[in-house]
């Protein structure tokens, strides 16, 4: 219980300012733990997609690969399904990959989405803990000018460490935040260069079936 009882102490000497720490603290890790779990599933699934879908364009399986994309709302999925979408009796890889392009100017921010915000609330909570000790700060100053001279140097010194107590509680949430933003951040960027990887594939495959087929019609 101890632990618990200096917390709460550490809290409530803390000031006002401790509570909209708190409210910043609330939404950042709502905010990181739903990205988290977003951006984890979104790789699960693409990877599952994909181990499906290769052999498909491996066999020249287009429409079949088009149809098991439709049905899918992986980032992966909607992306092949773009580049599949433009695949006609050419087959002009421009075309495909420009539509692919297309693709992960929406995909990626749907990925970023709310990650952001982290690293404004780290900043946040921070500018609010400092603001909260210079306020401290300024009460006790104004408080100690009216006290006792006896007793200024006590007063002081016990006013400053309430004060600087919103620092602290600062720094606990924004050090923790940037660092969940720093996390998610790169996962992000690991789903992002995998898509762009496939997209590649996916070219790739298609230029040799294209070719396998201009090879056979030829024979």
């Amino acid at each position: 219980m101890e632990p618990i009882y200096t917390i709460v102490r550490f809290f409530q000497t803390g000031g006002a300012f401790m509570y909209p720490i708190l409210v910043v603290l609330a939404l950042g890790i709502a905010i990181a733990i739903e990205r988290y779990l977003k951006v984890t599933a979104a790789r699960r699934e693409s990877v599952k997609v994909w181990e499906e879908i290769r052999p498909m364009l491996e066999h020249g399986r287009f429409d079949e690969a088009l149809a098991f994309t439709e049905g899918s709302d992986t980032p992966i999925s909607k992306l092949i399904n773009l580049g599949l979408g433009r695949l006609g009796s050419v087959r002009r890889r421009d075309d495909i990959e420009i539509a692919m392009e297309e693709g992960m100017m929406e995909i990626i921010p749907l990925l970023e989405k709310r990650t952001p915000y982290l690293a404004l609330f780290a900043n946040i909570a921070t500018l609010l803990g400092l603001l909260g000790t210079i306020m401290g700060l300024i009460e006790a100053f104004t408080a100690v000018s009216a006290a006792n001279p006896a007793e200024k140097a006590d007063l002081l010194s016990a006013s400053i460490s309430v004060a600087m107590n919103t620092t602290a509680f600062g720094l606990m949430v924004g050090i923790p935040l940037l660092l969940l933003h720093a996390v998610l951040s790169s996962k992000t960027s690991e789903i992002v260069d995998s898509l762009e990887m496939a997209s590649v594939k996916v070219l790739n495959l298609i230029g040799e079936v294209g070719k396998r087929e201009g090879a056979g019609s030829h024979a």
